[in-house]
Order: structure tokens, then C-alpha cells, then sequence
């Protein structure tokens, strides 16, 4: 039998490049583009195992459709398929955000003051979007109510990004104290050419990087290194996909000066009018930076770090998730995460998001509309960053 066309890394790259320049709609979207084209149009796995391939991405911290996407690479062309997968993917939005912080650099602004305003209050609906569909979902009795309540109130009284990782940590430790989530049917194991060993690898440098890359910045005078540190812990502690690492980014860039709040709004809402994972937001800040390296060093360092968690993780759980899958008190700490991660992202709306964003009755009136166009229209998110932007211009 002659071998499939597709299993070269050049060919994953190209199928995942179409699927960057088109994917709007954010993460559970994508994983709905790469069904259609992975499992129903390529049948590169079953059903069952795209679906337990997804139940790993959403357990791990970080993108979970980039992970996705990686670890699909990686079953069809080795780790060169992985970074093919991951390139094709996230490139074209990366680049079109270094070009918009260029543009916001170069000429004072990109757009006129009031459609950057525009983009600042776009992302008070895209955001209130995006907690009404995970709070609905990962938030569904009273004990998670109250995680997510309770975490909502401490990342707001106590900011600071150590502030929510500890967040994070409490909500595991009182899921396997509190909840007992159904078990899951058992599933498809999902085949894999990682070993463990492998494995255990790929785990060891996530973790090594994580504790070492602190300490090293700490050490070494050095910007690069600061970036890197700060855009690695950003991708390796959060969990809940690009919205939820808003706040992450925003305490590591604002406070010292890196980008400024303005900026960052503004990039964050340029975010949602492009296609593929939302982390390329991370491209933005590099490229905007206020201190060497900015620009395309700065913005290919930052995306680079931020995913760089991502491969590790999923290269190195890969081998062991059927194993860890089935395990109850690991399914009931993912059930306590899931509702904090809820939580994080109530508290990043209202700050820096709605704080920043909304000033009038006239942008109040512009987010409830955008939310409507979201919600209830169902409007292609880009369409609608795009029509607001353009009405805050008007009237502005």
C-alpha cells in the first residue's frame, strides 16, 4: 500500500494553515472545525478517540484546541508534525497581531481613538460570551456555584498571579474533598508512539522550566529572560483556554510598564477579530513592548513561550492519560478547577475588562448590543469586533 499523502510534516502544515486562516469563533469552535476535517472528512482517528484526545487537552492547563491540534500533528508526523500543526494553526493570526502593535507603535495608532474603544468594549461581550457558556457548563450545583463564587471574590481582593494559581490549587484539593463528579463510560483507548519514558521527559523539562525559569530571571539581569519567564508560567498555569489567561497576562505585563493598559485592551479586542487560538494575543504584548526585544523578535519570543508549555505537557501525558483518566479523585479536582477557573474569569471581567472599557451609557449600550449579536444573532465573532469598531469610531 503506498503511504498516505498526509503524513509528511509540509502536508500537516498545510492542512493546519487553512484551518488557521479560516477558524473564527474561539476554542470549542475550533475543536468543531477539527472534527469535521479530522474525523469525518480525513478520518485520521475514530470519533471515540478524538473524543477522549479532547477530554486530555481540556484537563491539561492551556489552549486546549492548540493542544488538540499539536497532539493530532504528532500521531500523523512525528514531533515534526506536532510543530508543523502548531505553525499552520497559529501563525497567521500571530502575524496579523505583530502587524496591528507595529502599526500601534509606528504611528502613534493604528485606528482612530474611537474604534481602539470600540475593540475595548467589544471584549466586555466577548468575554460576558464566553463566562455565561463555561458557567452554564462547568458550574451546574451549588458546591460549584460556590467555588466560583468564592474565587471570583479572592482574585479581586488579593491580585497577583501567584494569587491565582493558589486559587487554582485550593479548587483541586476541595473538589476531591467535596465533589463526586459520575464516572466517566469507559472509552477508546487512544494509541500513541510516545513511550513513557518519553513521556516522563517531556514532564520533567515542563516542570524543570516552571521552577527554573523563575529563579534563572531572578538571577540574570535580562529582558529576554524576563519575558520568557513570565510568558511560560502564563501558558503552564492556566487553565480554562486564552480568555482565562487575560488576567494572567495582564498582571505580568501592565504593572511594570512592559505594555501599556490601553494597549493591552486594545490588542485583546484586536484578538477576537482574527482567526485561530486566542494565546496569539501573546505575539501582541511581545511586539508592543515598550523595552527591547519588541517588535517581531519580541512578538515570535512571547508566542513561542506561551505554547512552549503546551507541547510539553501534551508530549509528556500523552502516554499516561488512560490511566489518569479513569482515576476518580483526579476527575473530581478537574470538576473543583473548572468551576474556579469560572471564577477567574468573572473577576477579569470586571477587571481590567469592564473597568477600562466601560465609561457611558453609550458604551454600555454598544457592549449590550455586541452581546446580543453574540448571543442571541449568533454573528460571527470577528463580524462583530469588526461592526463594533467601526461604531465606536462613529461615535467617537
Amino acid at each position: 500500500m503506498p503511504p498516505e499523502p498526509d503524513r509528511s510534516p509540509w502536508a500537516v502544515f498545510l492542512i493546519f494553515l487553512r484551518l488557521g486562516l479560516t477558524s473564527f469563533g474561539g476554542p470549542v469552535a475550533h475543536l468543531g472545525y477539527f472534527r469535521h476535517e479530522f474525523v469525518a472528512r480525513r478520518r485520521w482517528l475514530s470519533e471515540r478517540s478524538y473524543a477522549d484526545l479532547v477530554a486530555l487537552c481540556q484537563f491539561l492547563p492551556g489552549p486546549a484546541s492548540s493542544q488538540v491540534g499539536m497532539a493530532l500533528g504528532l500521531s500523523r508526523a512525528g514531533y515534526g508534525g506536532a510543530l508543523a500543526a502548531w505553525a499552520g494553526f497559529t501563525l497567521p493570526s500571530a502575524a496579523l497581531l505583530i502587524l496591528f502593535a507595529l502599526g500601534l507603535g509606528s504611528q502613534g495608532q493604528l485606528l482612530p481613538a474611537g474604534a481602539l474603544h470600540g475593540l475595548k468594549v467589544v471584549a466586555v461581550a466577548v468575554v460576558a460570551q464566553a463566562l455565561w457558556g463555561m458557567g452554564r457548563s462547568l458550574c451546574p450545583d451549588v458546591p460549584r456555584i460556590t467555588f466560583m463564587a468564592a474565587a471570583a471574590c479572592a482574585a479581586l481582593l488579593l491580585p497577583g498571579v501567584w494569587v491565582q494559581v493558589g486559587i487554582i490549587g485550593v479548587a483541586a484539593l476541595a473538589g476531591m474533598a467535596l465533589l463526586r463528579p459520575a464516572p466517566a463510560a469507559p472509552e477508546q483507548a487512544m494509541p500513541t508512539a510516545i513511550t513513557r519514558r518519553a513521556g516522563s521527559a517531556w514532564l520533567a523539562l515542563f516542570f524543570a522550566l516552571l521552577i527554573g525559569l523563575p529563579l534563572l530571571a531572578a538571577a540574570v539581569p535580562s529582558q529576554p529572560l524576563a519575558l520568557l519567564d513570565a510568558f511560560y508560567r502564563a501558558g503552564a498555569l492556566v487553565f480554562g483556554g486564552g480568555h482565562v489567561v487575560l488576567p494572567l497576562l495582564q498582571a505580568e505585563v501592565v504593572p511594570p510598564g512592559w505594555v501599556g493598559h490601553d494597549s493591552f485592551l486594545a490588542g485583546y479586542g484586536a484578538a477576537q477579530a482574527v482567526p485561530g487560538p486566542l494565546f496569539t494575543f501573546a505575539a501582541f504584548l511581545g511586539a508592543a513592548m515598550t523595552t527591547a526585544p519588541s517588535g517581531w523578535a519580541g512578538g515570535l519570543l512571547c508566542l513561542a513561550a506561551i505554547f512552549l508549555p503546551s507541547f510539553l505537557l501534551v508530549a509528556g501525558a500523552l502516554p499516561f492519560w488512560e490511566r489518569l483518566r479513569q482515576h476518580a479523585p483526579a476527575q473530581a479536582a478537574l470538576a473543583g478547577v473548572n468551576a474556579a477557573v469560572v471564577g477567574l474569569l468573572l473577576a477579569a471581567l470586571y477587571d481590567p475588562v469592564w473597568t477600562a472599557a466601560i465609561h457611558t451609557p453609550k458604551d454600555f449600550a454598544l457592549a449590550l448590543i455586541a452581546l446580543v449579536a453574540l448571543m442571541a444573532w449568533k454573528l460571527p465573532p470577528w463580524g462583530v469586533v469588526l461592526a463594533t469598531g467601526v461604531a465606536g469610531w462613529l461615535l467617537g
